[in-house]
């Protein structure tokens, strides 16, 4: 077991876990620690407490000290330093003819390494850029180019729901969302339904995944034959959470009428393999597609490169 304390350093960002050694510090408390890259400012949002070592992928660093006024003051000129580092690079950008989108610029604490965010359609050669800038500021410089989902997660907004996107007020990491998921959640398929503000797959499909997995694994699929106390009869519909299944059944006279049964009153004589899927559904899923493709695309083209 390690004592630990949990630091952010961006108002969503990664929480990371420092050794807090012999200080008392506080929730909200702004503190100077150690890093790969040097001594950064940030925040204590998890208060001290023991943790599995089982739980650290890491060595933890050392927290270097609760920042004082002098650490504050320095960190608030960088943020001066950045906006005026901003205009400079969209300048360069400009003359250079870059097809690309600057969204952030990054002092780290010691001024030793300026960072430069941008987005972009596929890869950029900024090299000329690294250049201008390395010229200009004196210190090394690194671009990276990010995700149009971080971008949005900069930017903050609203989501359909109503409230602050999840991205901009809790969510930590990004995880992978597909088409399949909204299937087995019975959500519309519809791209203008399911797609966030950033264009891409809403990101809190994922979250009720595992429960809809678990459940759709005892459960029928639709259109699948099935023993009810009624007869044989054909899956319709299904409520995946309620486990209520809806099945299409013909009485004595031939004629079709419909009845909801729990999953479990069920025995399948015969599932399926796949479901129907209709002309309009077809369009949708195609678009759905191209969605995921480009999230593949802006996991694959995000890159780095540091000179100086």
């Amino acid at each position: 077991m390690k004592i630990i304390i949990g630091v952010r350093f961006k108002k969503t960002g990664k929480i990371y876990f420092f050794d807090p050694g012999t200080l008392h510090i506080n929730l909200k408390t702004k503190v100077i620690v150690e890093t790969s890259l040097g001594e950064e400012l940030g925040e204590v949002v998890v208060k001290k407490k023991l943790l599995p070592n089982t739980e650290l992928n890491t060595p933890l660093k050392k927290i270097v000290r609760i920042a004082n006024h002098k650490d504050l003051k320095h960190y608030e000129e960088n943020k001066k330093k950045e906006n005026e580092a901003f205009k400079i690079c969209e300048e360069k950008i400009k003359k250079l003819k870059l097809d690309m989108h600057l969204t952030e610029v990054q002092y780290s604490f010691d001024n030793s390494k300026l960072l430069f965010c941008f987005t972009a359609d596929g890869r950029i050669d900024f090299r000329e850029l690294v250049k201008e800038l390395a010229a200009i500021f004196k210190t090394r410089i690194e671009l990276r180019q990010i995700g149009v989902r971080d971008e949005v997660k900069r930017i903050g907004g609203n989501g359909i729901c109503g409230r602050e996107l999840c991205c901009c007020s809790f969510l930590n990491n990004f995880e992978t969302v597909s088409i399949k998921m909204a299937k087995e959640q019975n959500m519309s398929l519809n791209p203008s339904k399911i797609s966030g503000n950033c264009g891409r797959l809403m990101c809190c499909l994922k979250y009720e995944q595992n429960v809809y997995e678990d459940k759709l694994n005892k459960l029928p699929k639709i259109g699948a034959i099935v023993e009810t106390e009624d007869g044989e009869g054909v899956v319709d519909s299904i409520e995946t959470l309620r486990e209520i299944v809806k099945v299409k059944l013909k009485d004595d006279n031939d004629e079709t009428y419909y009845k909801k049964y729990n999953a479990s009153d069920l025995k399948i004589i015969k599932n399926i393999d796949s479901e129907i899927v209709g002309e309009e559904e077809k369009e949708n899923m195609a678009e759905l597609q191209k969605l995921e493709e480009l999230e593949k695309q802006d996991k694959e083209s995000e890159t780095s490169e540091d000179i100086f």
